[in-house]
């Protein structure tokens, strides 16, 4: 029979936070949590880049966690500006951690402002192995904060990203491939625009490609 995802709840810094939760009965199965894009433009865990990235992670055998920040959907709490959201997905992943303690890899992913969270996530956390960040705003946000980034990962953005100067892009690009120790795959969705709209299938694809390639299962 095939498991399904099930609703819920962790305890975050501000009150319960709702989540989505698909546990890979496999031990040593690797772990990931996947951060939703800006809850005050409608961002929620059940944005489509969200379920995709969710989705990829479950056919690659991983224990994955996706989350309402605070205020969001049945998530108490409310919007704090990053600095709570940021607690909220740390919180998260110190729940999936203590749910699956033999663990191979943990990676962290987020799209958009999720990206963000995701970055600022990586530099507090030395246990992740791997990133997914899709669509960030380095014009947006301050990106300045990965000195040095300290994990390998991909990123994904929109050739078409009607949000995101490509000067911002190339700066962010220039920045992190200059680091020693670490390699960022940058990867182009032709045709896309910020939300990846109608190029959902080409975006999974790509995901998929790169989680495979770099998940060691046992």
């Amino acid at each position: 029979m095939k498991q399904k995802s099930l609703e819920v709840f962790i305890n975050g810094p501000s009150g319960r936070l709702e989540a989505k939760y698909f546990k890979n009965q496999k031990r040593g199965s690797p772990i990931a949590i996947v951060l939703q894009p800006h809850p005050q433009y409608g961002g929620t865990m059940n944005n489509r880049v969200v379920q995709e990235m969710y989705n990829v992670f479950i056919k690659n055998g991983f224990s994955v966690l996706r989350l309402n920040f605070r205020g969001v959907g049945k998530s108490e709490g409310t919007f704090d500006n990053g600095q709570g959201e940021l607690s909220d997905a740390a919180a998260a992943l110190d729940w999936i951690e203590r749910e699956n303690q033999d663990y191979g890899q943990c990676w962290v992913s987020g799209f958009s402002f999720g990206s963000l969270i995701c970055m600022q996530l990586i530099m507090r956390r030395p246990e992740v192995t791997r990133f997914i960040s899709i669509a960030p705003q380095p014009n947006v946000y301050d990106f300045t904060f990965l000195a040095p980034c300290p994990t390998s990962g991909q990123i994904i953005f929109g050739e078409n990203d009607e949000l995101v100067s490509k000067e911002s892009l190339n700066d962010l690009k220039n920045r992190l491939l200059n680091q020693k120790g670490i390699k960022v795959d940058f990867s182009e969705i032709k045709n896309a625009n910020h939300f990846f709209k109608n190029k959902e299938i080409d975006l999974a694809k790509n995901i998929n490609n790169y989680v495979q390639k770099n998940t060691e299962l046992i």
